[in-house]
């Protein structure tokens, strides 16, 4: 009983933090280059039952009991939500009219779950990756993101745009007051390995191969796009159906649980009676 008890609680549990995951979604369906979380469900290690017993034998001297062993099957003990992993995807285009915002397309990539992210330095100085291209002139007149980080170059340096517009060509190339700099940017062969930081930051996993200069790298094609955003790959409709599905399932968990709990408590008052 206190493992199904056990099982039912961990289900809920388990959709929670998907309802919380799918909330974020929501939350930030209006985030440019926001990349949607997909939650993934893992069971518990399952328990293998065996039926322990003995036979026994006749023998000249009598009986010889010995132990057997039979196996029963596998036991699922639970489930857990293992880790939420962006789905990287392009985002719709909006156009917006303001010469700061920016927005990277992905084109021919050498690699099926390739994706490419501007540099941008984050507030300890380390470089980070975004795809939100929401950027703006500071008091120092450095182009930032709406959060206040850096947007580097190809040399890994801050942008100084001193104020003036900018122009931006297609292959990322900015013209600031007759010059001309290379935004950074950078590719990942495998998006998947590529953990969210906050601040629409990213940054490669703990084991994942670190991010290449999109430009070094043969067969990498982008374009970019001023006065233009990308949107967030949210799917509203489909979100809320999920959240949905997550709530119901949640509250199957939390009948089933609370019918163990009427159970445990029955047997807990009743059975002393019995003598």
């Amino acid at each position: 009983m206190l493992r199904g008890f056990n099982t039912a609680a961990s289900g809920m549990i388990a959709n929670q933090r998907m309802q919380e995951t799918l909330s974020n979604n929501i939350a930030n369906s209006d985030t440019p280059g926001y990349k949607a979380d997909q939650g993934t469900m893992r069971a518990f290690p399952e328990l293998l039952l065996q039926q322990m017993g003995g036979e026994t034998i006749p023998t000249s001297n009598g009986c010889l009991t010995l132990p057997t062993q039979k196996e029963l099957g596998s036991l699922n003990t639970g489930v857990y939500m293992q880790e939420a992993v962006p789905e990287f995807s392009q985002g719709d285009l909006r156009e917006t009219g303001s010469g700061t915002d920016l927005a990277l397309l992905n084109g021919d990539l050498p690699d099926e779950e390739g994706f490419l992210f501007f540099n941008v330095q984050n507030a300890d100085g380390e470089v980070r990756q975004t795809r939100n291209g929401n950027f703006t002139v500071d008091g120092d007149g450095f182009l930032t993101t709406n959060q206040g980080h850096y947007v580097l170059d190809n040399d890994g340096e801050p942008i100084q745009t001193d104020g003036m517009e900018f122009t931006a060509q297609e292959d990322g190339t900015l013209e600031i007051g007759g010059e001309e700099v290379e935004l950074g940017l950078s590719y990942s062969a495998n998006a998947s390995d590529m953990v969210k930081e906050g601040d629409d930051l990213y940054t490669p996993g703990e084991d994942a191969d670190p991010v290449e200069n999109a430009r070094d790298i043969d067969g990498v094609n982008f374009e970019i796009r001023q006065n233009n955003l990308e949107g967030s790959n949210v799917d509203p409709s489909r979100t809320m159906t999920e959240m949905m599905n997550t709530y119901r399932t949640f509250e199957m968990n939390q009948r089933a649980l609370k019918a163990y709990d009427q159970s445990m408590q029955k047997t807990v008052n009743d059975v002393g009676k019995l003598g």
